[in-house]
């Protein structure tokens, strides 16, 4: 929304220092400081007008310690958060870029569909919520449109190089190239790593490529919104480890949207996608501020208006960025906590059938809960996740040299 006007006083007006709006660098942190000031500065004005509407945590009885003190605790603070992404992305941000469109988009509908589950929890006095087929429905909704974009819009390439980028005695020079619209992801820790969508489903013919594309993109969306969801269970764990991604899809952003980086490291430059870098920032700003009053003990949560928004852009994030199958070991937090509450459902199912007694393979799932149940202290486990996260993040930035 800036950039027309810092456009026209550098270029019409000739002002000095107006031209350093085109760089992505002053954009981004630009970004991430205005989203830091949103959260931290109108903070505790959000959650005093959250409280006096009496819009408190719900909290079920599930024997763990320290629980009923969470009880009233102000929730739907993940409209703080969304708050935090929007209004720096659309200051500092192209808003003709496909990508930035998109990932508003999803901001905004999975904040949505999270805001009516916690409106009915709250307000409704009803625990369970919105029911599970609406919120798939809705993440299936998001898939189809993330999935049909990116597969099918003029702007979604990748951008293959005749010869490589060098840059000898000071001097860079520009190869030859072509824009490529084409269905391919990088595969990690294997060498020439790029894989075609297309050659999966080629035998049944090209017209069932974009039925297999959407349909991974709508599991990913569902499965990393669901995961961010059910990790937001103690003080600070979704918004940490969110923060952890989302610093390590900006660094992948901005080389993939690096002809000289990308060709140096040898991954997928991908036009305009260096965009990216400006949502990511303003994403991080967003949960590092809201870990300000979300941090144990806590004095506000995020709510499903949060949990849910935060796994969705990250999954679309990864998606853009052709980097979907990284999302097992950069969002390994989510996947593990996942698992954790299939594993033990699958389990306890299996045996009450078979032994007519059903048995648990965790004190509780999902894992967090399990560390609970074993008396570690609530702070001492959302450290020791956070740390997990960054050698997980640490991986799959370390998967830029593995060619």
């Amino acid at each position: 929304m800036l950039e027309p006007i810092f456009d026209y006083l550098d270029r019409v007006l000739d002002i000095p220092g107006a031209g350093v709006f085109r760089y992505i660098s002053f954009r981004a942190g630009m970004a991430a400081v205005l989203s830091l000031i949103i959260t931290i500065t109108f903070g505790h004005r959000i959650i005093n007008w959250i409280r006096n509407r009496q819009i408190g945590e719900t909290v079920r009885d599930l024997g763990l310690e320290g629980q009923n003190q969470k009880k009233g605790t102000p929730t739907m603070g993940g409209l703080m958060m969304i708050a935090a992404i929007l209004i720096p992305t659309l200051l500092f941000g192209d808003l003709d870029n496909i990508y930035i469109i998109l990932l508003l988009v999803t901001t905004i509908w999975l904040g949505g569909i999270g805001f009516l589950d916690d409106y009915i929890k709250v307000f409704r006095k009803n625990k369970e919520g919105l029911a599970g087929k609406f919120k798939i429905i809705g993440q299936v909704g998001i898939g189809i449109i993330v999935g049909g974009t990116l597969y099918f819009h003029e702007d979604v390439v990748i951008r293959e190089f005749q010869n490589p980028v060098s840059i000898e005695e000071g001097i860079i020079e520009t190869p030859a190239y072509q824009d490529v619209k084409v269905a391919r992801t990088t595969i990690p820790f294997v060498k020439n790593n790029e894989l075609d969508y297309e050659v999966i489903l080629g035998f049944l013919g090209e017209s069932m490529t974009p039925v297999l594309y959407i349909l991974v993109v709508i599991f990913i969306i569902t499965a990393v919104s669901n995961g961010a969801n059910i990790t937001d269970g103690i003080d600070g764990l979704a918004a940490g480890t969110s923060a952890i991604i989302g610093l390590t899809i900006a660094i992948f952003a901005y080389l993939s949207g690096n002809a000289i980086f990308s060709q140096y490291l040898n991954i997928m430059y991908i036009p305009n996608s260096g965009e990216l870098v400006i949502f990511a920032s303003a994403f991080i700003g967003a949960c590092i501020g809201f870990l300000w009053y979300n941090a144990y003990p806590a004095q506000v949560f995020m709510g499903d208006t949060g949990s849910l928004m935060l796994g969705g852009v990250i999954a679309v994030l990864a998606l853009t960025l052709r980097k979907e199958l990284l999302i097992p070991i950069m969002c390994g937090i989510f996947v593990i906590e996942n698992l954790s509450v299939v594993m033990q459902v699958s389990y306890f199912k299996y045996t009450k059938k078979k032994y007519g007694e059903g048995r648990r393979i965790f004190l509780m799932s999902p894992l967090h809960h399990h560390y609970q149940k074993k008396n570690i202290p609530e702070a001492k486990i959302v450290t020791r996740f956070w740390i997990v996260g960054i050698l997980l993040a640490v991986i799959t930035l370390a998967t830029l040299k593995l060619r």
